[in-house]
Order: structure tokens, then C-alpha cells, then sequence
């Protein structure tokens, strides 16, 4: 599974922006198919990326492609346009019940087979954006293997439920956490929503570090200026990875000792703390093997 510590937005009928984007070491680069383009310029969008995927040098970047809805009747033409140019993955939004990912695996492994690309090649990705799909996610992480990540939509959920869009999200607390709880049991990645402001950097850094606490793996960008910070905010730091590391020695010295619950700076240290730091330098050295 690629990193996907910021998950960047380039409108797809704009050659300059991907180009620039290619460059930016995003950990994944997702050329837009959906908001991103006017209805009238869908098609060219698909040409473009298309031409994108197979002439430009994206370097360590993951190479996502969103396409539009199943209910916006553009989906098939999509897929079609797409899978030959071999993305890594399809993002498909606004994902509300489990049926939806399993009609799109089946259109994506017979384009594969026809574009004679192995089997299972093409990753997927879920956007969640309404009140219908954090209700069934639990069958939506369970419809296919394929699947790798799940992608909070804060801005279609928030005209879902018809709720007002605030300063610290309290009106996305139980969906972000049902998304984040959901993710990890079933081993995907839970990445995070938009910050609008792009040039906020002070909103952007606390909106990553409230994502970071919450357990998400990444969060969506919509600027450059956005990317570093982000990429910066979801790895761990130093005085983390040092303290998670103490926890451990700790832990087998005191295993050795036969003794189980131990004290290590004045706090109480059991099983479910040895878990969390061996999570922590576990998603460490995964973003290590991921540059």
C-alpha cells in the first residue's frame, strides 16, 4: 500500500497544473475527473489525463484518478478512458453502499484484462460523503480486497445532513471517527478532509494535528502550498519515536522480570500503551520505506 500522507487534487484538463503537481513529491497525486471539471469539459479531461498518465514522469507520487459518481451517468466512460493509461488507483466518490464497489471492481477487472494489465493492478479508493454511506461502512470496507483507502467528504456530508460548516468541525466528529474507527479495523487508510482556506497555514496545521489524534493516515489538499506542511504534520516526530521506544525497552525489561503493568516517567504503562507505540514506530517506518 502507498503512503498517502497528502492526497493532492489537479484539475484534469489542465496539463500545466499536473506537471507542476508531478514535481511536488506529493505522496499521491489525484487527477481529477469530478468537481474538479466543468460538465462541458469532461471528455478533454479524460484525453488529457490519459495523455498525462503515459508521458509524464510522476517520480514517487501514486498516480490516482477520481472519476465522477455512478449516479452522474459519466462513470463507465470514465473507467474506459482511464484504466488503459495503467493508473494506480481510481478513486470513486460519493460511495453509499456496498453494491457500488462491487460493480466498479467488476468494470475495472475486465477494462484491466482488456488493456492487458494483471489482475488486481488498480488499486481503489472510496470517497464518503453522506449520512447513507458512514451508516453502511462497515459492508462498504468489506466488498473487495481492492479497496485501500476511505476518503472523508466533509463538504457534500455537510449538505447531506444539511448541517452548518464550523471553525473546530464539531459537526463532523461522529462521521470522521466512524470513517477512522471503520478504516482501521478493516486495514485501510482513513484520509482526512479538505482544508478550503489554502492559505491558512495556521487552520491547515491544527486541522493535521486534530487529524493526526484522531488516527488518520493523511488528509486531501487542494494547493501546493498545502502539500509539505501536511506531509510534514502525519509523520511522527523525533521526541515521539524516542518515547515509543522507550516504552518498548521498558516493556521487554519488565516482561523478563515477569511483571506486567509497569511505571515509566511517572505514568502507567500497560498493554494498550505498548500497542499504540508499536503502531507509531510501525507507520514510521513505513513513511521511511516510502521515500
Amino acid at each position: 500500500m502507498h503512503a498517502r500522507r497528502a492526497l493532492l487534487y489537479v484539475p484534469g484538463d489542465d496539463r500545466h497544473k499536473i506537471e507542476k503537481a508531478a514535481g511536488l513529491s506529493a505522496d499521491c497525486v489525484c487527477l481529477d475527473l469530478e468537481d474538479g471539471v466543468a460538465v462541458n469539459r469532461k471528455q478533454a479531461a479524460r484525453q488529457e489525463i490519459f495523455a498525462c498518465l503515459k508521458t509524464i514522469n510522476f517520480g514517487r507520487s501514486e498516480r490516482l484518478v477520481r472519476i465522477n459518481a455512478i449516479s452522474s451517468g459519466l462513470c463507465t466512460d470514465d473507467l474506459r478512458a482511464i484504466i488503459p493509461g495503467k493508473p494506480d488507483g481510481i478513486y470513486l466518490p460519493k460511495v453509499s453502499d456496498a453494491s457500488q464497489i462491487l460493480w466498479i471492481i467488476c468494470e475495472i477487472e475486465e477494462l484491466e484484462k482488456q488493456a492487458g494489465i494483471t489482475i488486481g493492478t488498480v488499486s481503489l479508493v472510496a470517497g464518503i460523503e453522506s449520512a447513507l454511506g458512514i451508516l453502511n461502512l462497515r459492508e462498504i470496507c468489506q466488498a473487495s480486497s481492492r479497496l485501500s483507502a476511505l476518503v472523508f467528504g466533509a463538504e457534500d456530508y455537510t449538505a447531506d445532513i444539511g448541517g452548518i460548516r464550523t471553525v473546530n468541525a464539531i459537526e463532523f466528529l461522529f462521521a470522521r471517527s466512524a470513517v477512522v474507527t471503520h478504516a482501521v479495523a478493516y486495514n485501510l487508510q482513513a484520509i482526512d478532509m479538505v482544508c478550503t482556506e489554502y492559505k491558512n497555514m495556521e487552520r491547515l496545521v491544527e486541522e493535521c494535528r486534530v487529524g493526526v489524534s484522531m488516527g488518520f493516515s493523511g488528509k486531501q489538499v487542494i494547493h501546493p502550498l498545502q502539500v509539505t506542511p501536511v506531509q510534514q504534520a502525519f509523520i511522527p516526530d523525533m521526541e515521539a519515536l524516542e518515547h515509543a521506544n522507550r516504552i518498548l525497552q521498558a516493556y521487554q525489561q519488565h516482561l523478563a522480570e515477569g511483571k506486567g503493568a509497569f511505571t515509566l516517567d511517572g505514568k502507567m504503562v500497560d498493554m494498550p500503551v505498548v500497542k499504540a507505540a508499536e503502531r507509531l514506530l510501525a507507520r514510521a517506518d513505513f513513511m521511511e520505506k516510502q521515500q
